[in-house]
C-alpha cells in the first residue's frame, strides 16, 4: 500500500500530463502537510510560471484533470493556488489495514536500487578508554545502520578503531620499559586510560623516548615480529573492553566489523605510489602532500594532506585514502558514510576531494560525512569529569541504569527482581540513546540524566510506556475474550489522526536512510505516541460495548505497538513488556 504523499503524487502527475501535456508529466506535485488539511498540493505557483497563466487559474485546471474521486474529498483552492487534500476515511481506513497485514511489513518495501551502504562508526581508541564523545558516533551509526538494513539495504559496518600510529610506538616503547608482567603492565586490564596517560606524560617530557616512540612506530609499521607481538596484546586487551561497553550499549558492531587502521597498512605504499605516478603527491618540507584543488590555508597557501612524513612514517590522512579506495573497489560501495565528529569535517572533505582526483570516488559512488555534535555539561562546555577529565562511557551508562533502577524499585515494587533490573537496563540504556538520536547529528546538546529519563516529553520512556500501555491492554483483553478480528477501526478524529500517522512510518524511515537523519524518526515515534494517546482517550477499547467497534480499536492500538516496536528497534532502544 502506498503512501498518501506517494500516491497523490501519481494521481497529480497523471492530471499534469492531461491538463498541459505529457512534457509535465514528471513535474513535482510538492505535496506537503498542511494545517489547514491533510495534504497540500503546493504545484500551480511553478507551474503557472512555465505556462504564463495565473496560479489560482492552473489550480483550477488542476482540479478538473486530476482524478481523486476514490482518495479525497473535493479538492479546495487556497491563497494564491494552493490545493488543500482531506483524504476520504475509508482510503485511510482501507491503507491501514493493507499495511497491518503481516506480509506488507507496515508499508515498507523493497527499494527499486538495494544499495551496499558503507558505514564507519564508533572508531575508539586501543588501550584508551571509550569517553562521551565516542556515545554519538556509536549510537547514530548503529541506528542508521539498523535503519538500512530495515529498509532492504546491504549494509557493511566498519569499526575504524584507532590500532596504529604515533601512540602506539609510545605504548609499546612504555610497555617495554616497565616490563610486561609489571603492575604498571596490569593497567593495561584495569585501567587502560592511567597507562595510556603514564605513557603520555613520559612522552611529553622526555626528548630520547618520545624519539624511540617515533622509531618504533616505522618499526611496527614496517612489521617487526616482537613489536607487532606486542602491539597484537595491547589490541585483544582492548577488544575485550569493547565488548562490554557495545553489549551495554546493546550496538550490533562485533569483531568481523573491525577494520582498524592497521588494516590498510600494506596497503599505504601502493596508494601513495600511485598518488605520486598520478602527479597528485609532491615532497614538501620534507614530507609527501597532496594538495586538494580548492583548500587554502589562512596565509591563502594550498593546505597539504600529509600522505608520508619526513621520517618515513604514514599519517592518518594516507590510512583515510586507502579506506575509501578498498571500501569502493573491494566492498563494492554505492554509498559511504563517515559517522565523525564535526572537527574533521575540512580533513574528511580533503579526503574525498584527493579521491575523486585520484579516480577512486566517482559520481556513481556517494561519500557522506556524518557530521556528530558534541556532548555538553549543564555549563554548556564538553561534558567531563570535576577534574577536567573526558568522562569514560561506561560510569555515564552505569550511572544511567543506576538511576532508571531507583524510579522502576520505587514505582513497580511489585515485580520480580530480574524483570526490574531488565527494565532499569531497557531505560536507563534507551534513555541515554534516545536522547542523543532525538536531537539532530551535527548540533550539541546537554546531557542531562533527568530528563532522559523522564516520563513526560520527547523521551525514550515515554515512548517505552506507551508501548507497555498497549501490551497491557492486550494482556486485559486476551484475558476478557476480546480478540482484533477486525481491520483497525477509523471512525472518529482520534482514531483517523493515528490511522495517517501510521501511514507516514515508512517513508520517514526512508527519510532517514536517504538523509542520515535519526532525529526524524525519533520525532515521528514522539508525535504517533501522543496520537496513541489522544486515541485512547477519546476510544475506549475494553469498555466498548459494540463487540466490531472494540476489536477495531483493538486492532488499530496493536498496529500502533507494532510500529512503536518497528521504530525504536531501527534506533536501537528496546521496548519492556511492561513498566
Amino acid at each position: 500500500m502506498p503512501a498518501p504523499e506517494i500516491a497523490l503524487t501519481e494521481r497529480f502527475q497523471s492530471a499534469f500530463a492531461e491538463a498541459f501535456g505529457p512534457e509535465y508529466r514528471d513535474a513535482d506535485p510538492i505535496i506537503r502537510p498542511s494545517q489547514f488539511a491533510d495534504f497540500q498540493c503546493n504545484a500551480a505557483m511553478g507551474l503557472a510560471k512555465r505556462l504564463g497563466a495565473k496560479p489560482r487559474d492552473i489550480a483550477q485546471r488542476i482540479v478538473e484533470a486530476v482524478d481523486l474521486e476514490d482518495v479525497a474529498e473535493p479538492l479546495e483552492v487556497a491563497g494564491p493556488g494552493f490545493l488543500n487534500i482531506r483524504l476520504r476515511r475509508d482510503w485511510i481506513a482501507a491503507q491501514v489495514a493493507g499495511i497491518a497485514e503481516p506480509s506488507a511489513q507496515l508499508g515498507l518495501t523493497d527499494p527499486e536500487h538495494a544499495d551496499t551502504v558503507v558505514i564507519d562508526y564508533s572508531a575508539p581508541n586501543v588501550a584508551k578508554e571509550m569517553h562521551v564523545g565516542h556515545l554519538r558516533t556509536t549510537v547514530i551509526g548503529d541506528a542508521l545502520a539498523r535503519s538500512l538494513e530495515k529498509l532492504g539495504h546491504t549494509v557493511v559496518r566498519q569499526n575504524h578503531i584507532g590500532d596504529w600510529g604515533t601512540p602506539f610506538g609510545m605504548l609499546i616503547e612504555h610497555l617495554l620499559d616497565v616490563g610486561e608482567d609489571s603492575d604498571e603492565a596490569k593497567l593495561l586490564e584495569s585501567d587502560p586510560n592511567a597507562f595510556y596517560q603514564h605513557a603520555r606524560a613520559k612522552f611529553d617530557g622526555d626528548e630520547a623516548f618520545a624519539d624511540r616512540a617515533r622509531r618504533r612506530v616505522v618499526t611496527l609499521q614496517a612489521g617487526d615480529e616482537q613489536t607487532l607481538v606486542i602491539w597484537t596484546r595491547l589490541v585483544e586487551l582492548s577488544k575485550q573492553y569493547f565488548h562490554r561497553i557495545y553489549d551495554m550499549l546493546d550496538v550490533t558492531l562485533t569483531d568481523d566489523d573491525l577494520a582498524g587502521e592497521s588494516t590498510y597498512n600494506d596497503q599505504l605504499p601502493i596508494v601513495t605510489k600511485q598518488l605520486e605516478a598520478d602527479g597528485l603527491a609532491r615532497i614538501s618540507d620534507g614530507a609527501l602532500c597532496v594538495f586538494p584543488e580548492g583548500f587554502l590555508g589562512r596565509d591563502e597557501k594550498p593546505l597539504p594532506l600529509i600522505i608520508r612524513k619526513s621520517d618515513g612514517g604514514y599519517g592518518y590522512g594516507t590510512t583515510d585514502l586507502a579506506a575509501i579506495r578498498h571500501r569502493i573497489e573491494d566492498l563494492g560501495a554505492d554509498r559511504i558514510a563517515y559517522v565523525i565528529g564535526t572537527a574533521q569535517e575540512l580533513h574528511m572533505t580533503m579526503v574525498f576531494e584527493t579521491a575523486r582526483e585520484a579516480g577512486w570516488l566517482t559520481d556513481a559512488v556517494e561519500a557522506t560525512h556524518v557530521k556528530v555534535g558534541s556532548v555538553l555539561g549543564e555549563d554548556g562546555k564538553i561534558l567531563r569529569t570535576r577534574s577536567g577529565e573526558s568522562l569514560r562511557l561506561m560510569a555515564l551508562l552505569t550511572e544511567a541504569v543506576e538511576k532508571a533502577r531507583t524510579v522502576i524499585d520505587e514505582l513497580r515494587p511489585d515485580l520480580p527482581e530480574g524483570e526490574r533490573a531488565q527494565i532499569a537496563r531497557d531505560v536507563g540504556i534507551g534513555g541515554v540513546k534516545y536522547a542523543d538520536l532525538s536531537t539532530a547529528h551535527d548540533s550539541d546538546y546537554v546531557f542531562d540524566l533527568d530528563r532522559m529519563l523522564a516520563l513526560t516529553g520527547n523521551t525514550a520512556p515515554y515512548l517505552q510506556y506507551a508501548v507497555a500501555r498497549i501490551r497491557s491492554i492486550s494482556r486485559r483483553a486476551q484475558e476478557q475474550g476480546v480478540v482484533a478480528d477486525a481491520a483497525p477501526l477509523v471512525d472518529n478524529d482520534a482514531e483517523r489522526a493515528l490511522a495517517l500517522q501510521l501511514l507516514q512510518f515508512a517513508p520517514t524511515l526512508e527519510q532517514v536512510g536517504a538523509a542520515y537523519e535519526p532525529h526524524r524518526l525519533c520525532a515521528y515515534l514522539f508525535a504517533l505516541a501522543q496520537d496513541f494517546t489522544s486515541f485512547y482517550d477519546a476510544s475506549p477499547i475494553l469498555k466498548e460495548s459494540d463487540s466490531q467497534v472494540r476489536a477495531g480499536r483493538l486492532a488499530l492500538a496493536q498496529l500502533a505497538e507494532r510500529v512503536l516496536v518497528e521504530g525504536l528497534d531501527a534506533l536501537g532502544v528496546r521496548a519492556p513488556q511492561r513498566m
